[in-house]
Order: C-alpha cells, then structure tokens, then sequence
C-alpha cells in the first residue's frame, strides 16, 4: 500500500507541476511575443504549440511513475503515431496543412485583418483574413461569406495581400 501512496503523491506533484509550468510559460511566451508584435492569432498559436509541449512531458512523467516499462511506452507511441501518420495522409494531406501553418507563422507576409484575393483562374475568392489556425485560414467576403482555405494553398496558388481597410481610411 506504501508504493500506491507514493505513486498517488507522485502524481499530485506532477500535475501540479504541469499547472503551475503551464501557466508560467503562458505568461513568459506571450510578454515574449507582446515585445516581437506579433498578433494575437499567432501568440495563441505559439501558447498551444508549448502546450501540448507540456502535456506530453507530463504524460510521459506519468506513465513512468504508474511503472510503465520504455519498451511498452515506446510500442504505444509508434502504434499511434502511425495510425496519426496514416490518417493524416488519407485525410486532406492535413499533415501539410499543419506544417504549412508553421510556415505562415513564421515567414509569410498574411496576418489577421489583412485583405487577400486569390490569384487563379479556377478559385475566384477574396476577403479580409479573420482567423489564422493549424489547418486554415479563414476569410470574410463582402457578403458576410465565412471561406475557409487551407494553409498548404498558400504555398499551391498566388495571392494579392492589400491592407485592411481600416489602415487604409487612417492614413489618407
């Protein structure tokens, strides 16, 4: 009974831990990102991205406590991983939309608000981004339309990028 109580504890500590870093890291990475301008999508987007950072560590402190061996942690992982893997593929290729969104975090120009219009002959769409996430971007057409355009057409198709409106009524 002695052991069960020391895992029971164990636990406590970690998912305090895990509450405690989370927050912590939250509050660290997006004064971080306050200072750097970047806006408030891709400060969220950064906050998840050590979340689930976070989250892994915890469950793999978790199962070390709860006496899972390496071996078995290490076959679960692989299992699911390549059961991820095969639906991502299957899916949309929404592993390239995921990893597309890390690409627009980081170098392409689009931001929140800004105007787009999609060069190509075949899509005929344009609005004002309102939303960046890991597997689209959302726009707003004139008509009040919701169009949602995945992140891995941002590097298939050209796109015009004007400034929102409201920057445009500032400066004239």
């Amino acid at each position: 009974m002695e052991a069960f109580n020391l895992q029971i504890i164990e636990t406590i500590i970690i998912l305090s831990l895990y509450i405690i870093l989370y927050f912590v890291f939250k509050k660290i990475i997006n004064n971080f990102l306050k200072k750097t301008r970047l806006e408030r999508g891709r400060r969220k987007m950064a906050i998840r991205a050590v979340q689930v950072f976070t989250t892994l560590t915890a469950i793999i402190l978790l199962t070390g406590v709860w006496g899972f061996k390496q071996n078995e942690i290490a076959l679960f992982a692989s299992s699911i991983l390549t059961a991820v893997g095969i639906a991502f593929f299957a899916q949309w290729s929404l592993l390239s939309n995921i990893t597309s969104s890390i690409l627009i975090f980081f170098n392409h120009p689009i931001k929140l608000g800004d105007s787009i219009k999609v060069l190509h002959k075949d899509f005929q769409y344009e609005g004002t981004i309102i939303e960046l996430n890991y597997f689209f971007v959302h726009l707003k057409t004139e008509n009040n339309e919701i169009i949602t355009i995945p992140n891995s057409h941002f590097f298939d198709k050209s796109f015009s990028i004007s400034e929102p409106k409201e920057n445009l009524n500032q400066t004239t």
